[in-house]
């Protein structure tokens, strides 16, 4: 077994080592880490070597039970402070988190296999971002007065749900727990979040950095299957509201539970997000933002990946060469080396669907599949789930490639002529993420941000989830918007009507 330290930094080494030894099989609850009731436990894998690192606690319904008991026992006095007073505690949190953030994004890179320089200091950056900017919203907690009668004072107030399970996925834990319990515990509400098995540890720790500034049971994170932990957290009929993000299917799934119990609920699902390139579009920008866009350091794992890209006929043979010869420079390697442009994908089973869709292209009558630079060498990497960033042309649209989310390093870039087309073909699909439109011509970019049916749409740039920027998508895609004041307000408390007579 390699060890973990000989590929760090060596100044962090040995938190990294301390972290992942205290969090083992350790849920966070009432702010102390506990076992599993029953001591199941399931293995986290280094997706770049394929080595156990560690055990993950198996939640059940009895962990489950305990973590929203913990949260119902500590809502009434969280509900009771002063919104300021829980914003400034919100803001120290986000402060305890920076101060460690080196550790944090090393295990982070670590369990998930994204790149650290690339990937996991920016997500630690904007997890923090995200906190210290909803911290500074808690004085936005308030009602309306409204003119009904000069005789009768009504209002209204905003006030906490309860207890709010918090359902994490892997690709980015960081970044979509702060987007859930930083307003829900800044608008009075306590949080039982359930991480992702397959990467804990980092979500884990930085909720145990926050929590220690909180009182006991305000902020709980267990650990298991969606089967045995999630499905009981969204059933449990203490929880009052269930923030996920993740599958359609599984949200799907969620929605259906939750209708039963008459809660709201807030899904971020998949995506199919267009890219449409005009033929008067700057190409050097064009293809930077086709390999962020994409994702590709990030292996291509996420909803807003812009997987389908238009590009105008004039344009698109010079577009595929220039964006296959700038993707083959991108350094495939070890997550934790400083010089690694793109790590792993997160799972053998990811891998293998992935490698399915590719092989797909290849077996398309017409397509061409081209796979971009080179797959590491190193002997402690020959395990590894790494793949290559692929480029695939001349599929149909009516293509599995083309409508559904492969959640991986997979392009497929088509041409077109004809604004109308490429409009209504970019809006052809189950989703509505996000998009993007290139194009210098001022009435070309709002002609056509107007037309497509997206949550998120951007011109000339494809920037990832931002602080304060709306974010959530159409159709499939989900229900409701994170990141903003609205999401706090709109899916973290409930508003009261009062009524008084004064006569």
């Amino acid at each position: 077994m390699i060890n973990i330290a000989t590929r760090i930094n060596p100044a962090i080494a040995p938190a990294v080592t301390e972290v992942i030894s205290q969090l083992q099989a350790r849920h966070l609850i009432g702010n102390t880490l506990v076992p599993s009731v029953g001591g199941a436990t399931l293995d986290v894998i280094d997706p770049a070597t394929g080595q156990v690192i560690g055990k993950a606690p198996a939640a059940t319904g009895d962990d489950v039970a305990r973590a929203v008991e913990a949260a119902s026992a500590a809502f009434p006095g969280w509900a009771a402070t002063p919104a300021r007073q829980r914003g400034k505690l919100i803001a120290a949190a986000a402060s305890a988190i920076a101060e460690r953030g080196e550790m944090i994004a090393t295990v982070l890179a670590l369990e998930t296999g994204k790149a650290i320089r690339t990937e996991c200091r920016g997500e630690v950056t904007t997890a923090i971002d995200i906190t210290t900017m909803y911290a500074g919203l808690a004085s936005e907690l308030k009602g309306e007065t409204l003119p009904f009668d000069p005789q009768i004072l009504t209002y209204t107030s905003r006030e906490p749900l309860g207890v709010v399970a918090a359902i994490l996925p892997w690709n980015v834990p960081l970044v979509l727990m702060m987007l859930k319990i930083a307003p829900a515990l800044v608008a009075g509400n306590t949080v039982v979040v359930k991480a992702s098995e397959e990467a804990p540890y980092a979500t884990i720790e930085m909720a145990r950095l926050m929590a220690k500034l909180l009182p006991d049971g305000v902020l709980n994170v267990i650990c298991g299957t969606g089967r045995d932990c999630g499905a009981a957290l969204v059933e449990h009929p203490a929880v009052a509201k269930v923030t996920f993000t993740g599958s359609q299917a599984v949200g799907e799934l969620i929605y259906q539970m939750a209708a039963k119990k008459i809660i709201p609920v807030s899904l971020e699902l998949g995506g199919k997000s267009p890219m449409i390139v005009y033929p008067d579009a700057d190409m050097t920008r064009v293809i930077a933002g086709a390999i962020a866009g994409m994702r590709f350091t990030r292996q291509g794992q996420s909803c807003t990946a812009a997987s389908r890209i238009y590009v105008h006929a004039s344009l698109i043979d010079a577009f595929v060469a220039t964006l296959r010869e700038a993707v083959s420079k991108l350094k495939i390697g070890d997550p934790l080396d400083e010089a690694t442009d793109i790590g792993t994908v997160i799972s053998q089973r990811q891998k293998a669907k992935v490698e399915s869709y590719i092989d797909l292209g290849a077996r398309t009558a017409g397509a061409k599949v081209d796979r971009c630079g080179e797959l590491p060498g190193a002997t402690h990497l020959k395990d590894g789930l790494f793949l290559q960033p692929t480029i695939i042309t001349g599929v149909p649209e009516d293509s599995p490639l083309m409508r559904e989310e492969i959640f991986g390093p997979v392009v497929c870039v088509q041409p077109w002529d004809d604004e109308d087309d490429v409009i209504a073909r970019a809006n052809d699909s189950d989703f509505g993420l996000a998009a993007t439109v290139w194009t210098n011509d001022l009435r070309s970019a709002l002609r056509t941000v107007q037309r497509l049916d997206a949550g998120y749409v951007q011109v000339n740039q494809n920037l990832t989830i931002q602080p304060n920027l709306s974010y959530g998508g159409f159709r499939k895609s989900g229900l409701g918007k994170e990141a903003s004041l609205e999401a706090m307000l709109e899916h973290f408390t409930k508003k009261k009507t009062v009524v008084i007579d004064m006569r």
